[in-house]
């Protein structure tokens, strides 16, 4: 299953014509403690960019942007009992959403992992 990140460090995973999203390992480790996730509803429909969930932490309160556009199928309920879920495993079980790509064009924008590794790396 092909993964990809965008600069603002969510990633999403992409078997057929849905998607998995949520943020990366170095974001979460930028945010630190994660005490709040708010997940968008099932039949949300977002614009790539769009602002998606909002995480918040100790430290800070972010959004979370739609990293392609599509239709939202699944928010993770396990986000909202377990928030920390993003912490331990944020590329794993704490991710945010699911969604259909509307047009999987979209992911020519963004990075593999390789090429988010080095972008990571210039930070």
């Amino acid at each position: 299953m092909p993964r990809y990140f965008t600069e603002d460090h969510e990633w999403i995973d992409v078997d057929g014509d849905v998607g998995t999203v949520g943020i990366s390992d170095y974001a979460q480790q930028q945010l630190g403690d994660i005490v709040f996730v708010d997940v968008p509803a099932a039949g949300r429909r977002f614009a790539k960019g769009d602002e998606a969930a909002t995480v918040e932490s100790v430290k800070a309160a972010s959004d979370v942007y739609c990293p392609v556009a599509g239709t939202v199928v699944e928010g993770n309920a396990a986000l909202e009992d377990e928030p920390a879920l993003v912490n331990s495993d944020p590329e794993g079980e704490g991710w945010f959403f699911k969604l259909t790509l509307a047009d999987t064009g979209d992911l020519e924008d963004l990075m593999d992992e390789t090429a988010y590794e080095a972008f990571v790396a210039k930070l």
